[in-house]
């Protein structure tokens, strides 16, 4: 049977483009079907106009430190900034990277299809458009739709006033008082923007903890130094239990447990930061008899074929948000190269364990395998002891030259075997250090053998080679 293509991709984000790009590298003939922009969330709504602000706003919070630039020997006049001009920077860059990945796709012979891409059948797509639906055989489908913000019951969005994360990368006002509901990544990167850019900032947690996703030791020092540094009122075990958007936005807060509402409050603005959801509903799934579980993840193996009744469907894979395995727009890249390489007869799983993960906040956050209390409860079912090195940032000579001293390294392993089960810094530059970890956990480096590296000196990348040093295996 001859196909239309060998590869149709639906969903054109960073995973899909990346699979795209694979699949022309290994002579597959390939299509991408994208209902709106290329690139996806995280392009245009999600990691890059994100890092921009961040990068900006950044710069006004380092030059307003007067402080730390008079420690060391610098003086500057009053700080000011622009919104305009900082939205600008950030869409800007959004416009440029999302020219470059469709060029990139046109170079390659990559054929790009606009419309609302669905699985029509047995290796078989059909793409909607306002002019009708248009059917294309394909000998292998990667479903690569990604996700949405959550928005929870009794939450009203206007887009204005009460908005998630896609409308708050467009910066359009600087509201003197903005509450963030959440307080995982996206709701800490936020809160870094925002008050370094003058806004006050109630920040409401249904959770008993704050960042709840951290390795406890890193949330206790990024609560001290990203949330009480700055003043940020808290709320933790609260539920925004009604959210109505105007002027002023008026927030009823409950109890989390008994949900019985104990204060309302009145702000400016409320920034919705309460997690993603997938982007998998009329995707034609049901035509090969394939469900998602109950939030709408697509179940999927490590060789990332779709599942069905616990057996893999013959041509048909799914990558990214859309699996729920880890919400990362570089884990989607990874598991679409994966996904082509199984396509090629060239049997391949991922390995989540070493994919880290970074908040950019100031100073910064990143992360790779387990937390400790992940790890105690993997040593508890497998019959082995963990044990902690940690390492502070204000013993280390790049950190002092720069002034920048908050934050640690902290390694999790095995005591007996050094196996390296997940590593956790909070300091500066530290989604740049996170690599080296990531890397000896995907090349199964133990401890003892990552203590004789050899680093550069003064550099920031010591903090790594001291926590190794310090790790001890029986």
């Amino acid at each position: 049977m001859s196909f239309d293509y060998d590869l149709v991709i639906i969903g054109a984000g960073v995973g899909g483009h990346g699979a795209a790009l694979h699949a022309v590298k290994c002579g597959l003939k390939t299509a991408i079907i994208e209902a709106a922009e290329m690139g996806g969330t995280c392009v245009n709504r999600g990691c890059i106009p994100s890092k921009a602000l961040l990068a900006a706003s950044g710069k006004v919070r380092e030059l307003g430190d007067r402080h730390h630039l008079a420690a060391l020997g610098v003086q500057v006049g009053t700080v000011g900034f622009e919104r305009e001009a900082i939205a600008a920077h950030a869409n800007d860059l959004v416009t440029k990277i999302r020219s470059d990945l469709t060029n990139s796709l046109k170079r390659l012979g990559v054929a790009t299809i606009q419309g609302w891409g669905r699985v029509a059948g047995v290796q078989k797509v059909g793409v909607k458009t306002e002019a009708g639906e248009k059917f294309y055989t394909a000998k292998n489908i990667l479903l690569s739709t990604g996700s949405v913000p959550f928005v929870p019951p009794g939450i009203e969005l206007d887009g204005k006033t009460v908005y998630t994360s896609d409308d708050a990368v467009r910066l359009e006002s600087l509201p003197q008082w903005v509450a963030i509901i959440g307080s995982g990544y996206i709701g800490l990167e936020f809160s870094d923007v925002y008050s370094a850019l003058g806004c006050e900032i109630t920040m409401i947690e249904a959770l008993d903890t704050l960042m709840p996703g951290f390795d406890p030791d890193i949330a206790k020092i990024a609560e001290r130094v990203l949330l009480q540094g700055r003043d940020i009122e808290t709320h933790q075990g609260v539920l925004a239990k009604k959210v109505t958007p105007g002027h002023p936005v008026v927030i009823e807060l409950a109890d989390a447990k008994t949900k019985e509402t104990i204060d309302v409050i009145e702000v400016d603005a409320c920034l919705v930061a309460t997690g993603r959801i997938p982007a998998t509903k009329n995707l034609g799934l049901e035509t090969v008899g394939v469900e998602t579980d109950r939030r709408g993840f697509i179940a999927v193996n490590d060789k990332m074929e779709v599942i069905r009744d616990g057996e893999p469907v013959a041509n048909l894979y799914a990558i990214g948000d859309a699996t729920g395995k880890m919400m990362l727009a570089h884990a989607a890249s990874a598991q679409g190269v994966i996904a082509v390489e199984n396509i090629c007869d060239r049997p391949q799983t991922i390995h989540y364990r070493s994919i880290p993960a970074a908040a950019f906040t100031h100073p910064e956050i990143s992360y790779v395998g387990l937390t400790e209390p992940q790890a105690k409860e993997l040593a508890a079912q497998e019959g082995f002891t963990i044990a902690t090195a940690k390492t502070y940032f204000k013993g280390n000579s790049k950190a002092l030259a720069e002034g920048e001293t908050d934050g640690i390294a902290k390694v999790i392993y095995r005591r007996d075997t050094g196996e390296l089960l997940g590593v956790h810094i909070i300091g500066i530059h530290a989604s740049d250090l996170i690599q080296e970890a990531a890397n000896a956990i995907a090349a199964g480096k133990p401890v003892q053998e990552l203590a004789f590296n050899v680093h550069a000196h003064p550099t920031l990348s010591e903090v790594l080679d001291e926590a190794f040093k310090r790790a001890q295996v029986a």
